[in-house]
């Protein structure tokens, strides 16, 4: 019995080894009918924007800027506009430099021939009514100051060389004395002349002339100092600010310096520069509205005639 079963074992697997591995059965299934997908819905085109015909295509959008709110600014508070200075005063005087190489002291001069001689010296000038020189004074030397004497010659017979470093002064040797040494009250001694204002103050007294190479008086040196007092003070006055004026048939010199304007003139010293002093003109009067284009006004004719006397 046990033989034969296996025997049909072996038989059993040697035909799974001939007939190869069994299939499992077929067992009919139940089919399940399916119900058909619904079909894709199409999407739908976009819609033209309508536009009009005669518009191009849409501009992209600017982006809009933020609107700021103005804030209120207060006005500033009103500056005081300071008032426009002062003009400056009008100056005193005017003054000229007149370099030591230009002009010589009168008084006292040595008085030479033309060898070189020296006969005398000048002790004084006399001008006329309109200022120009008309003689020169000399004190000719004697022997020992005996035989001195004072002899008038015509200014036109001496020659001035400021510069020289002996006599200054040289006397034609063909020149004659006056004919006459008398007093001629139509020609003023300048040495201890007073020179007063036009209302007949006292300005100071003449202690020296300056000359120059064309044988021109350029200046005065006055005496201005207080007769009370002690100090003296002197200063140089230009020649063409005196003016000669006849009065009681004589001669008298003038010049219009107030105190003022002689404090404000410099001392004159003769190891300095020689600063000539004279009266300042007077101030333009103030130049009134006109039209622009209208003809000079007579305020600036009055600066230019100012001006060209500050030059002389």
């Amino acid at each position: 019995m046990m033989a034969a079963l296996f025997a049909l074992a072996a038989l059993s697997g040697c035909s799974s080894l001939l007939w190869g591995t069994q299939q499992a059965p077929i067992v009919e299934a139940t089919v399940m009918p399916v119900e058909p997908a619904s079909a894709p819905v199409a999407a739908s085109a976009p819609q033209p924007v309508e536009t009009e015909a005669n518009e191009g295509p849409e501009e992209p959008k600017k982006p809009k800027k933020p609107v700021v709110k103005p804030h209120k600014v207060e006005p500033p508070p009103p500056v005081a506009v300071p008032a426009p200075p002062p003009p400056p005063p009008p100056p005193l005087i005017v003054l000229r430099t007149i370099e030591r190489s230009d002009a010589r002291a009168l008084l006292d001069s040595p008085v030479q021939k033309p060898d070189g001689k020296v006969v005398g010296r000048a002790v004084d000038m006399t001008a006329d009514a309109a200022g120009k020189p008309r003689e020169m004074i000399v004190n000719l030397q004697g022997f020992l100051g005996v035989g001195d004497r004072k002899v008038n010659f015509p200014w036109g017979a001496f020659r001035f060389t400021p510069t020289a470093k002996g006599a200054p002064i040289t006397l034609n040797p063909t020149a004659v004395p006056s004919t006459a040494n008398k007093s001629n009250p139509l020609e003023l001694p300048l040495l201890d002349a007073t020179v007063e204002r036009a209302n007949g103050a006292k300005v100071g007294r003449v202690i020296d002339v300056l000359i120059d190479g064309n044988a021109q008086p350029q200046a005065i040196v006055l005496d201005v100092g207080d007769l009370v007092s002690t100090d003296r003070r002197t200063i140089a006055a230009n020649w063409s600010a005196l003016r000669f004026v006849t009065r009681d048939k004589e001669l008298h010199p003038q010049i219009d310096l107030s105190d003022a304007q002689i404090n404000a003139t410099p001392l004159y010293a003769s190891d300095k520069p020689i600063r000539a002093v004279s009266p300042a003109p007077p101030a333009a009067p103030a130049a009134s509205a006109a039209p622009a284009a209208s003809a000079p006004s007579a305020a600036s004719t009055a600066v230019a005639v100012s001006n060209a006397r500050a030059v002389r």
